[in-house]
């Protein structure tokens, strides 16, 4: 049935199917069934909503409030509710309990919720069993990281973004089980790659697109199971050793020249499917793998009877879900969570189940309005009832967010601790600081420290080649040649570098994720033609895109 965004007035449907889903999903109280209503908000203000309350990258210096240490938080200084450290939060000298409060039936759900928040304590980063990686933020099992987000099983990893059980990898996004990969994008299983955007089993390739089970390649697109390849073309290695060298690519100048041809070339050489899926049944998104019956999913592996997912992963019967893992099931309106069953309405936290309207919590079953609890059961506003009183209560106060029209819907983004300016929505959804202020969000100053440095040196000024770098770099900042912002190169990126042979990057950490981001495509789908058939087909390419899309038909049989 179509119906009409009161965010921003865009015309969405809402099915049967997703009807079925509200209804399994909501919760229960004996026979009772709390029915969650259909969304007010279309899937993508839905997303940006929840995107507003996830901050990956902005990063403040502070101190404990507990402990008094100095330490790294995603909270400034001057936030309401206390920070701790990571362990501190965890550990047994508080009791977030201590801060329960009874519900007050004549105010608005969301802004009791809000002042219980800002009292308690928050942990400053989300890490989890992490060695040496302060400043990375929801990671786990790392080791030698810095800037490496939403981060699992790796070890000396550098301001990278989702990149799993690997090592060695810089500016890189969206990587699985690879090594020695500088600013590449969608690698799987893949070693010593560069500049290069979904690969597959490679090897020693660069500025290359859609190559599967490739080694020695330069320069190329769409190739399956090459070697010593320039341009698609094929040389004996003696060859592609000589014109490889030719290209210089340890030369800043050089390197420009070649990604500008091979700029020129991906388009014009090159074939680009639909939508990017693998060894999937009726799954339709972009860069899905292993996923059955799931419709708008974008970065989802092994999900199954989804929808709306984006940076999932093992989701069953989930709608409606951002980075989120470790088999999360039957949940809604979720974001930054691990192994989440029957909850919907959350931020942030590991393994609960049965939770609504929580933040922050960790094992915990049967909780609702909640912030910070920690293996608990049967409680609302952090206040301990027994289950007879929380089954007595909780449909008192779902039919009361009813009649104030709270009930179904996320916490609103004028509650979030961020500004909208520091959080993924920016990132996708980008708007102006009168923009977010005209509608009640918060927007953060950006703050600056001033850099403990020898000197300051623009990135024109910097030597050309990688081996006419000094060691003396460690004590310098370069300046960033698109925002003019100072940055640090630390002694293991000036060790990463040399060993690849690449030049010192000329952007800062965070333009150089900008880039990263324009090349991806967006979480949308168009109409196009293929480029083949004529047969209309939906793709995540925008209609003004230059690159020569087809059908999935088209495409394998193109790239056989």
């Amino acid at each position: 049935m179509p119906t009409t965004c009161t965010s921003c007035s865009a015309s969405f449907e809402i099915t049967d199917k997703d009807r079925a889903f509200y209804e399994a999903i909501s919760p229960r109280v004996g026979d009772q069934v709390l029915s969650i209503p259909a969304p007010t908000h279309c899937p993508q203000c839905r997303n940006q909503r929840r995107m507003a309350w996830r901050n990956d990258r902005t990063f403040y210096k502070r101190k404990c409030d507990l402990t008094g240490d100095t330490f790294i938080s995603m909270y400034d200084a001057d936030t309401k509710f206390p920070v701790y450290k990571q362990d501190v939060w965890h550990g047994d000298d508080w009791n977030a309990l201590d801060y329960g409060r009874d519900i007050d039936f004549s105010r608005p759900f969301f802004e009791q919720w809000a002042e219980l928040r800002d009292q308690v304590p928050h942990w400053g980063v989300a890490i989890s069993n992490c060695e040496n990686s302060d400043y990375c933020n929801y990671c786990t099992d790392e080791k030698n990281c810095y800037l490496d987000i939403a981060a699992e099983g790796n070890e000396d990893c550098y301001y990278d973004l989702f990149v799993k059980n690997s090592k060695n990898c810089t500016d890189t996004t969206f990587a699985y089980g690879s090594t020695l990969i500088y600013e590449s994008i969608q690698c799987y299983d893949s070693y010593n790659c560069t500049y290069s955007q979904y690969l597959e089993n490679c090897s020693d390739c660069t500025l290359s697109f859609d190559l599967k089970g490739c080694k020695n390649c330069a320069l190329c697109v769409n190739l399956r199971n090459q070697e010593y390849c320039i341009l698609n073309q094929r040389y004996s290695k003696e060859e592609y050793q000589t014109k490889l060298a030719e290209l210089n690519l340890s030369s800043y100048g050089s390197l420009q020249q070649a990604l500008k041809l091979w700029q020129t070339m991906r388009i014009e050489k090159g074939v680009y499917r639909d939508m990017y899926v693998l060894n999937c049944e009726n799954a339709v998104g972009n860069n899905i793998k292993n996923c059955k019956n799931c419709t708008f999913v974008w970065n989802a592996t092994n999900c199954e009877d989804c929808s709306y997912l984006y940076d999932v992963l093992d989701a069953k019967d989930c709608q409606d879900m951002n980075y989120s893992l470790y088999d999360p099931e039957s949940s809604y309106e979720i974001i930054s969570t691990v192994g989440t069953k029957f909850c919907a309405f959350f931020a942030v936290g590991p393994y609960n189940v049965n939770c609504y309207y929580s933040q922050m919590c960790m094992s915990c079953t049967d909780c609702f309005g909640c912030v910070g609890l920690k293996k608990k059961q049967y409680c609302i506003f952090n206040k301990q009832y027994s289950q007879e009183e929380y089954e007595r209560l909780l449909p008192q106060l779902v039919e009361y967010m009813r009649n104030t029209k709270e009930w179904g819907e996320f916490f609103p983004i004028e509650f979030s601790p961020h500004g909208y300016n520091e959080t993924v929505a920016q990132e996708y959804m980008p708007l102006t600081q009168q923009e977010v202020q005209a509608k009640g969000w918060h927007w953060k100053e950006e703050k600056t420290e001033a850099l403990q440095v020898e000197k300051v040196i623009p990135a024109d000024k910097l030597p050309d080649s990688i081996h006419d770098i000094p060691d003396d770099i460690l004590q310098w900042a370069v300046q960033c040649e698109v925002t003019g912002k100072p940055f640090r190169i630390t002694k293991q990126e000036l060790d990463f570098y040399r060993q690849l042979g690449i030049p010192i990057p000329h952007r800062c950490p965070d333009q150089r994720h900008k880039d990263r981001n324009a090349l991806r495509n967006s979480r949308e789908l168009h109409q196009r033609t293929c480029a083949e058939t004529g047969e209309v087909i939906w793709t995540s390419y925008k209609p003004d895109k230059a690159e020569k899309v087809l059908s999935e038909a088209a495409y394998l049989e193109a790239i056989k």
